[in-house]
């Protein structure tokens, strides 16, 4: 499978990762993109033996978008600094049900269940709880459907999802937390559409942005956002 490729440096891959696809291996053996692009460096590079690629964050497995991985591990190690320091953006589109609050903070205590591979909202201070914080702006509201452009400031598992989904407002077509709402397809509406960060070795600000595929909801959304 060819894998669109963003950017590339000695230090960086950015890619936009292919919606239902795992992003590192999980015990269902299913083709992985961290996999996939080990093999593409490998090949295209002529190196022997094992290929260094650190996964600097994850996408949920329906989600699609820009993705950023690590060539060295002294990026790997510095990108997620920037992640643990705040200073790694990401922003993410998605189309929920219905209409938010024009915009917000929303702020959770996450807790998942491993057998189920479901995420539930749950009191603070309960066991294995994390804390979830985004911030979210709503874009256009069309046919009872609103574009959303989300600020992520933690990385927990089906964060986005499970948060919109607690407030109301689940996203188009997401099949675990979907509260009922038909499901059309299989591509959830939710897009990692940005990322910016310094630079692993120059400390140059870098951003690279990806846009979802023009199929329904996205098509009534114009890409301006």
């Amino acid at each position: 499978m060819k894998i669109p490729i963003i950017y590339e440096d000695n230090h960086l891959l950015v890619v936009e990762k292919p919606p239902n696809m795992l992003s590192q291996g999980d015990e269902t053996k299913d083709m992985d993109l961290l996999s996939l692009l080990k093999q593409d460096l490998k090949v295209r590079y002529h190196k022997p033996g094992n290929v260094f690629l650190g996964l600097v964050h994850r996408l949920d497995r329906p989600v699609g978008g820009v993705m950023v991985f690590a060539k060295t591990s002294k990026a790997a190690s510095r990108l997620t600094q920037q992640i643990r320091d705040n200073e790694f953006t990401r922003i993410y589109l998605a189309v929920v049900h219905g209409k938010p609050p024009q915009q917000g903070r929303l702020v959770h205590y996450l807790w998942k269940d491993r057998a189920s591979n479901m995420v539930s909202v749950v009191e603070e201070g309960t066991a294995g709880a994390k804390p979830a914080v985004l911030e979210y702006e709503v874009m256009d509201t069309v046919n009872n459907l609103s574009m959303v452009r989300i600020q992520l400031f933690t990385g927990r598992p089906h964060q986005i999802r499970v948060q919109f989904a607690a407030t109301g407002h689940p996203i188009y077509n997401d099949h675990k937390y979907g509260l009922g709402y038909p499901i059309t397809g299989d591509v959830i509406a939710l897009w990692s559409h940005k990322a910016e960060f310094n630079h692993p070795t120059r400390k140059e600000r870098m951003s690279f942005t990806s846009w979802p595929e023009p199929q329904v909801p996205w098509t009534y959304f114009p890409k301006q956002y």
